[in-house]
């Protein structure tokens, strides 16, 4: 195909020369999907492949491209230079060079320089005169304000085999529509667990038959009668401290949606294991005996009753059967988990605070002969590893890669779709007029 007017060809024919040059799995991706026509296709750049919206996976057909594209560039580098762009043997740059620098290298061939990384603190100068240039500094190649334009998406740095860095831009869409679904989800599985206990409290086993199973903490500890109010009580000033984060942080919806998500993960997998299972009551002092509701209309309303009182024995709730595994820690682990994820390393208080809580919790939980030590130690891992799973995936969009990943994780994937890397502690007044705050305080 002649090279003579490549920045008047269509889309058809940019289509028709990356079929000659041997990439016919791409006309689809960038000509039809992206309308790549001439002149995009002249000022295409490696960063452009492997940066969103294209993104492409094998580098040895990045490799190949940019050395097609490379050679077509250098033959219309008049062209180049015409649209503001400057032609130095690796691809188009982001400003156009001066025109006495421009001239001196017209008509050389560079061949690719493979330079070594230098850190964002040592920026160098443009070559040439710098009044000349505008005075511009080079950020590990790129003008000061491309990088600071970068930086101001939250960009991750992306490190080419030849040593030179680019910027991803970060997506963080708090797309609140997701965050309602989310919310829906956990409130249903928050009823469907109070139906399931009612349930599992017609099955409880009879103490004169089947009376408490051994446990070495159980049996090793006398029971502390007000422990379990205590444990309620670290789990509310957790929940306070948590919604005081969420409050100021600035990308609360996507903290909530996944609060909400793995939340209502975990205790979707409780109703199947105390359903499945029921096991003795772990203590005397529990006058549990089996309840028969006479329809499901009674069942229901007292299952409204537990999902109300959240339940707690601090609101009335009292329930039996439901031990494998403990609610309770997975509650007081998870805000634990998120209190300390999303605030900043250096708020040792609240995270020591957060930790103490957490773990005085679950001792007093203990202490109370509500829970075999089994349920509380099986509610912390699954919690904890959850948490953990969902993070790493999240953070380094390892699902993305993995058809695996997406099949057993679809909720995740639809959730998390549009979160680019980690989110970052960033706060953020929540009201648009903090004024108004200050009138009614008055």
């Amino acid at each position: 195909m002649a090279h003579q007017g490549v920045r008047y060809w269509t889309v058809k024919q940019v289509g028709r020369w990356l079929r000659e040059e041997g990439f016919c799995d791409y006309v689809d991706l960038l000509c039809n999907k992206h309308r790549l026509d001439g002149t995009s296709l002249l000022t295409l750049t490696e960063y452009d492949l492997r940066s969103p919206p294209l993104e492409l996976k094998v580098l040895g057909d990045i490799k190949r491209l940019m050395v097609s594209l490379r050679k077509l560039q250098k033959q219309n580098a008049d062209v180049l230079e015409e649209l503001g762009f400057a032609h130095d043997g690796h691809s188009p740059q982001g400003s156009a060079a001066p025109s006495e620098q421009a001239k001196g290298r017209r008509g050389k061939e560079k061949l690719p320089q493979f330079k070594r990384k230098r850190p964002r603190e040592e920026p160098r100068l443009k070559k040439g005169n710098p009044s000349s240039s505008g005075g511009e500094w080079l950020c590990n190649g790129e003008s000061v304000r491309d990088c600071d334009s970068v930086d101001a998406l939250g960009g991750e740095p992306y490190q080419y085999s030849n040593g030179k860095h680019k910027q991803q831009s970060r997506r963080l869409d708090p797309e609140y529509w997701k965050t309602v679904l989310s919310s829906i989800y956990v409130v249903f599985v928050f009823g469907f667990t109070s139906f399931v206990m009612v349930i599992v409290h017609e099955r409880v086993p009879d103490m004169r038959t089947y009376p408490p199973l051994p446990d070495i903490f159980l049996d090793s500890v006398p029971r502390i009668p007000w422990a379990f109010a205590m444990a309620e009580a670290c789990g509310l000033i957790l929940c306070n401290i948590w919604l005081l984060v969420l409050l100021l942080h600035k990308h609360r919806s996507i903290l909530l949606r996944r609060l909400c998500s793995l939340m209502g993960t975990v205790f979707m997998l409780r109703c199947i294991t105390m359903f499945v299972t029921s096991l003795s009551v772990p203590g005397q002092h529990l006058q549990c005996t089996g309840k028969i509701y006479g329809d499901m209309w009674a069942k229901l309303q007292r299952a409204v009753a537990i999902w109300s009182g959240f339940g707690m024995t601090l609101t009335g709730v009292q329930t039996c059967g439901d031990y494998m595994f403990s609610g309770h820690t997975v509650v007081l682990t998870m805000l634990n988990f998120f209190v300390t994820e999303y605030t900043p390393r250096s708020w040792n208080f609240i995270h020591t605070l957060s930790w103490v809580l957490n773990l005085f919790g679950i001792f007093f939980i203990l202490a109370a002969h509500e829970h075999y030590s089994i349920d509380v130690f099986i509610a912390f891992y699954i919690t904890t590893r959850l948490f953990l799973y969902y993070h790493t995936l999240a953070n380094t969009r390892a699902y993305q890669h993995s058809r695996r990943a997406r099949i057993w994780f679809p909720m995740f994937s639809f959730f998390e779709c549009n979160v680019n890397g980690p989110v970052p502690n960033e706060y953020c007044w929540p009201f648009s007029r903090p004024t108004l705050l200050r009138r009614l305080i008055g």
